[in-house]
């Protein structure tokens, strides 16, 4: 998850991209030199629980990498709070890693500092060719059109989590499959001082990752054909006030929940204290909370009615990690091979299941653990009904701006003030304006 001063920084690093060859330089305009061919700097995202948690996992990896190659990896876990800053200011200053990970919902913007290795179809080859990764995965990796900016490495998507003994508790037998259904199931669980459905209210990028989804089943793409911000749609204002309402109006989500930012809605339903939530992979989170897999179930996030699918029907966005190089590196070579080791079928099964996230990889996908009943929803959500987040330039300025209106809103609905269709478009007004100065 991103600080607010994140997409300032973003579009700071654009602006500065003409003045920056290729990051501080190299031997040419899509690639570094090799005047450094044993070590490698590799900046990793915190996946697991800890930073010390994802040391204990990759080093034994790396150290297979430098076995087989000769190629030593110096490895430094980054944690969110400071991954895309820390990105930013190497794009600026030429001093950063050869080989890093991205949040996928950055391509696009990274990818317009100039700052990265582009993977076209020679570079893509040399890790086996495009045709490995699940289409989904490289549509989130760069501006379409445009060769990606990075090579998918860890896949997630959203699903419906829900408490087995509090569905029951209340009569439910089986997960709501519509919003409607979510809306009505709610009401029947929202008692006792216990409620049915965890927000991160105060979580920009968590915002903006419900209501895009909504958005799409609204028809609306937040963005216009040439990448202008069209906030205010009719679909985007719907989208926006369905996920507030479930505060505002149907009274299914805490009102404590605006304040939330951390994961404490994970927490709160690990307790008992709220019978569903929408979110990423959540199990190890729920295990090193105290809960037993007998205790919660799994199901696709709703649609409007019917059953998942694209289009209006679309239920996640394409979460996840996307493995980049910086053009400047001094060991290309090595680098390319490291995205190829990463990437291997066999290191996607050794890492997707320590993190609880789907392979990428199509043929590493084929391993019985990702057919356990919470990967196979992510797993068939990413293939048939999830969509990337708008690859435009300004993504992180467009999570920033409407990320901070929901909110605001949500915060309104916190207070008992009224959320109307009206204040919704005037809040998504003020986010369009903040985008164009």
């Amino acid at each position: 998850m991103r600080h607010l001063r994140a997409a300032a920084a973003v579009t700071l690093a654009i602006s500065v991209a003409a003045g920056v060859t290729g990051c501080g330089g190299g031997t040419s305009s899509d690639g570094g030199s090799n005047e450094s061919p044993k070590t490698l700097t590799y900046w990793a995202s915190n996946q697991g629980p800890s930073v010390e948690a994802d040391k204990k996992i990759l080093t034994p990896e790396l150290k297979k990498f430098e076995k087989e190659t000769g190629i030593k990896v110096k490895l430094e876990v980054v944690p969110w709070a400071d991954l895309l800053n820390r990105i930013l200011a190497a794009t600026t200053s030429g001093q950063g890693p050869d080989v890093l990970n991205i949040g996928n919902t950055w391509s696009a913007s990274l990818q317009a500092t100039g700052a990265l290795l582009p993977w076209d179809d020679k570079n893509l080859e040399a890790i086996g060719g495009r045709d490995r990764f699940i289409d989904s995965a490289v549509a989130s990796a760069g501006k379409e059109g445009e060769p990606p900016a990075a090579v998918p490495l860890y896949s997630l998507s959203y699903a419906l989590y829900y408490n087995k003994k509090m569905f029951a508790d209340a009569g439910i037998t089986t997960p709501p499959a519509t919003w409607d259904q979510l809306v009505a199931d709610g009401k029947k669980l929202s008692k006792d001082g216990k409620w049915a459905l965890g927000a991160e209210g105060s979580n920009l990028s968590n915002n903006i990752h419900q209501t895009f989804v909504l958005g799409q089943q609204h028809g609306a793409d937040f963005f216009d054909k040439d990448g202008k911000a069209d906030f205010t749609s009719d679909g985007a204002v719907s989208a926006v006030k369905q996920y507030v309402d479930f505060m505002a109006k149907d009274k299914i989500i805490a009102p404590g929940n605006a304040e939330y930012a951390q994961n404490q809605s994970l927490t709160d339903f690990a307790k008992g204290r709220t019978a569903m939530v929408l979110w990423q992979a959540a199990a190890t989170t729920f295990a090193s909370q105290g809960m037993k897999p007998e205790d919660w179930g799994v199901a696709p996030v709703p649609v409007p009615a019917g059953a998942p699918g694209a289009g209006k029907q679309t239920n996640s966005m394409v979460a996840g990690i996307n493995m980049a190089v910086f053009k400047n590196t001094k060991n290309i070579d090595g680098a390319k091979k490291f995205v190829k080791f990463m990437t291997s079928d066999e290191e996607q099964k050794i890492l997707c299941k320590t993190y609880g996230s789907i392979p990428p990889v199509k043929a590493a996908q084929s391993d019985p653990a990702f057919s356990a009943p919470e990967l196979k929803v992510l797993r068939d959500t990413l293939a048939t009904s999830a969509a990337p987040l708008p690859q435009v330039p300004n993504e992180s300025q467009f999570e920033t701006a409407v990320g901070t209106a929901v909110k605001e809103l949500f915060a309104d609905a916190a207070a008992g003030k009224p959320v109307t269709t009206e204040t919704v478009k005037a809040r998504l007004e003020k986010a369009q304006q903040t985008m164009q100065q």
